[in-house]
């Protein structure tokens, strides 16, 4: 959803073990690959989707690798899928945080896999050659059918198949870009027989749920809105929504060159890390900037 085309860009809210992987000495000398970027003048070009939580990560990146001593430059806000990918094919951009599964969907509507390992696997194999897909984080943000808890409770909804038992209509609030997506209301109606119209909600879909104009809202599973307002994500054992796991896709011009700085941030980004740092973004207002400064620091990376 909103990263499928995601934009809104989106998780972003946030993320720890990880190996050490440099000094966190400002003055230390950058290393051979690195020190040979910064020499040449070749900034990487890291960009983002027009979603905090994804900006969040992808100024992570950026200052990793700026420790590190490449040149960076930041494109962030570049909005839907659709807009950015051809960036990245293009080598305008060479360094992106994604999700496995909505990008693994969006390449390959008919991929039958699921699990997270499955989908990293797919993914790699679908991706256009001069892309390469870094190590994956555990770190998930993913689409999510969400309810209030009220609502919940009063049809007994534990699944995205208990919908089809409650009486309509009903209508699934979310991106534009959803209603075509293979999660959206079709594939909801192939797969669990639920009969949902759509109302394109765009950044108001909680708000619309809460003010009781849809039913279902299509909610990031690393939204803290989820535990502040009450919301219920429903189970979803048929696996419509693929398993999406951050994964930072590189052109395959620089992974080489930068897998060994990138690598570990992923290795160190947690769910529970990634919810707290969307917290921190939308509950306590504090730049992304800011954020992944403190959090590099704290997991020895800065």
């Amino acid at each position: 959803m909103k990263r499928g085309a995601v934009g809104g860009a989106i998780g972003l809210a946030l993320t720890m073990a990880l190996a050490g992987c440099g000094s966190s000495d400002p003055l230390a000398e950058p290393s051979g690959d690195a020190s040979a970027a910064a020499a040449g003048g070749d900034a990487i070009v890291v960009g983002s989707q027009t979603y905090p939580s994804n900006e969040i990560i992808a100024e992570i990146y950026a200052q990793a690798l700026e420790a590190k001593g490449f040149e960076v430059e930041r494109k962030f806000n570049i909005g839907q899928r659709d807009a950015y990918l051809p960036s990245l094919e293009s080598g305008e951009i060479q360094l992106f945080p994604e999700y496995s599964g909505n990008l693994l969907q969006f390449l390959d509507e008919d991929t039958e896999a699921r699990t997270p390992d499955d989908v990293y696997a797919a993914l790699t194999e679908a991706l256009p050659e001069n892309l390469t897909a870094l190590e994956q984080s555990t770190a998930t943000d993913q689409d999510s059918y969400t309810v209030t808890a009220a609502f919940a409770e009063e049809h007994g909804l534990e699944t995205i198949g208990d919908l089809a038992g409650v009486e309509g209509p009903l209508t699934l609030g979310g991106p534009p870009e959803l209603e075509e997506r293979p999660y959206g209301p079709k594939g909801a109606k192939e797969v669990y027989g639920v009969d949902l119209e759509f109302s394109a909600t765009g950044d108001t879909t909680v708000e619309d749920l809460l003010a009781g104009t849809i039913d279902v809202a299509n909610v990031f599973t690393a939204d803290p809105k989820i535990e502040t307002e009450d919301l219920v994500p429903l189970a979803d054992p048929e696996g419509l929504i693929l398993s999406s796991n951050v994964v930072p896709i590189a052109s395959s011009e620089v992974a080489d060159e930068i897998a060994d700085v990138i690598d570990p941030v992923s290795a160190a980004l947690t769910p529970e890390g990634l919810v707290a740092l969307n917290v921190q973004n939308t509950v306590e207002q504090r730049s992304a900037a800011e954020i992944a400064t403190e959090w590099l620091a704290d997991n020895g990376l800065g």
